[in-house]
């Protein structure tokens, strides 16, 4: 009798590829730039939250 393991990214990625593996210090980049970014405004806030909130655009048959 075999058992079988899966991590929780397995889980997580079925029906996509695999990553791979980040390079060292990846994420600490991420946070330094992300750190160093000014905020956006309220109004680059509406226009992101709009365009992700569009209903899809239907191709004509």
């Amino acid at each position: 009798m075999s058992s079988t393991t899966t991590t929780a990214a397995a889980e997580d990625t079925l029906g996509r590829p695999a990553r791979p593996e980040r390079p060292a210090g990846y994420w600490e980049r991420i946070d330094r730039i992300v750190s160093a970014a000014p905020p956006l405004s309220d109004d680059q806030r509406a226009r992101i939250r709009a365009a992700f909130h569009q209903p899809a655009m239907r191709e004509a048959a």
